[in-house]
């Protein structure tokens, strides 16, 4: 039980909309045990270039996610993930709306270790309501206006690879959003785009702090 309040502990250190700062022990030499596609590494297993960021993340709440440990094996991708998702922290979108697009994101694409991470997140740090979460989780409608407005706008932004329609657009904006929240929330989906299709493609493992947020796509 002491292990488990540990972990969550970690859970609620990590930023918004980049649980850039998650660990699993693993081998030295990179792990395939766990059933990724490509090669998961370690800070001891990882090219030169990406061990700082690595490192880093390790310093910041003491283990480091497998999705890092998936880009690390091209140190520019990583490095972008690390970049934009500082740079995503900025934006005048809340940590909450930033999270209903990251689960939006994560979910129209199908990467189970997104929707997981960023569930953690948008309960434990971004105090996002669970009725909201389990709506989003179940792609259904929010029980709150607002988040509804923001969320049908990022999944038409997705589905239409953002040729959004005025209707959607005006509807957001009514909603009290700005022009500049409607480029935050393309912002986000850029940086949900790279972490959810490189998972999806590695098929990569959940870490066991995420374990309990395990997500997977309806039939």
């Amino acid at each position: 039980m002491q292990r488990l309040k540990s972990k969550e502990r970690r859970l609620m250190n990590m930023e918004g909309n980049s649980y850039n700062q998650q660990t699993v022990v693993t081998p030295i030499k990179g792990d395939h045990s766990m059933s990724s596609r490509i090669t998961l590494h370690t800070l001891q297993s990882a090219p030169e270039a990406a061990r700082p960021l690595l490192e880093n993340a390790q310093k910041n709440s003491g283990f480091i996610p497998n999705l890092l440990g998936v880009l690390a094996n091209a140190p520019a991708a990583l490095e972008t993930y690390v970049t934009v998702s500082a740079l995503n922290g900025k934006a005048e979108l809340s940590l909450a709306e930033r999270e209903v697009v990251q689960l939006i994101a994560a979910t129209q694409h199908g990467c189970d270790f997104c929707v997981a991470g960023h569930t953690a997140v948008a309960l434990n740090k971004a105090k996002l309501p669970q009725e909201v979460v389990d709506a989003l989780r179940a792609r259904g409608e929010l029980p709150d206006a607002r988040y509804e407005t923001l969320a049908a706008f990022a999944r038409e932004v997705i589905a239409t690879r953002g040729n959004v329609s005025e209707a959607t657009y005006q509807a957001f904006r009514a909603a009290g959003f700005s022009e500049g929240n409607a480029l935050e929330v393309i912002l986000g989906v850029s940086l949900a785009t790279l972490c959810n299709f490189a998972n999806v493609f590695a098929q990569t493992p959940l870490n066991d702090e995420l374990g309990k947020y395990r997500w997977q796509p309806s039939a």
